[in-house]
């Protein structure tokens, strides 16, 4: 067979498999989606064992008030017994940073209800459509908010500005990728500090660290607003988690 037999070969598979995954009935909608909060919390739980590495651009507001790109850094995150992170600066641009000392950073605890279940009281779920999502069957969600909602936490209230899809991995009733548009401003520090325009948009991805836990390893946010009331804000932002370990 040649290559390219190969390959039409494959795209007649994956769409005749594509066909077959649409045309299965959902799960019944409420134990599905407990099961998928209860995994999200327990992913919450889980995070605190774990160290990991972070790489994200610093953002620089100019005397023109645009945002721009600064340094790139990557940091390892280690937890520490008492539920404090130590930080360590391990790159600065692409180049090792050599007896960088650790950062102590207490954990911020959320307090009454947790941040899971904030976030999913905040908005409305319903089941759209089936998809494939790295060759692994996902039911995609659609969201919207919940006109009575009064979230409690911080997670919460910005959740309950955005729309969008996410794609839940069926078998292990995982969040795989959550893609969202702003509807609203979103205000930081009461709006004296900056101002996020609606028709922001936000990616997240999540992906299995262990055997059965799922880790966020990326967000994306490319947005437009105002800092300090009247500076003008480009963001084009990206963090990504990597190089999870087990370390309490």
């Amino acid at each position: 067979m040649t290559r390219g037999a190969a390959v039409a070969v494959a795209t007649l598979i994956f769409q005749s498999l594509g066909r077959a995954q649409a045309a299965l009935p959902f799960p019944e909608q409420k134990s599905f989606f407990d099961a998928v909060r209860q995994n999200l919390a327990r992913s919450e739980e889980g995070q605190k064992l774990y160290a990991y590495k972070e790489r994200r651009t610093d953002l620089n507001l100019n005397p023109f008030g645009r945002l721009g790109t600064g340094r790139t850094r990557v940091v390892e995150m280690t937890p520490t017994p008492d539920g404090a992170w130590n930080r360590r600066l391990l790159e600065l641009d692409g180049q090792p940073v050599a007896n960088s000392p650790l950062v102590r950073r207490e954990s911020r605890m959320p307090t009454g209800r947790s941040m899971v279940d904030d976030v999913a009281s905040a908005l409305e779920f319903a089941m759209d459509h089936r998809d494939m999502l790295n060759g692994r069957p996902v039911i995609v969600v659609r969201f919207h908010r919940k006109a009575d909602a009064n979230p409690r936490t911080r997670e919460g209230r910005i959740a309950r500005a955005f729309s969008g899809l996410i794609w839940i991995d069926e078998d292990a009733k995982e969040v795989a990728t959550v893609e969202a548009t702003a509807v609203d401003d979103i205000s930081f520090g009461y709006g004296m500090l900056a101002r996020l325009n609606s028709g922001s948009d936000v990616m997240v991805q999540r992906r299995p660290i262990d055997r059965d836990l799922w880790l966020p390893t990326s967000i994306r946010f490319t947005g437009e607003g105002k800092a300090l009331l009247f500076r003008k804000l480009i963001i084009n932002f990206a963090v990504d988690w990597f190089d999870y370990r087990k370390a309490l």
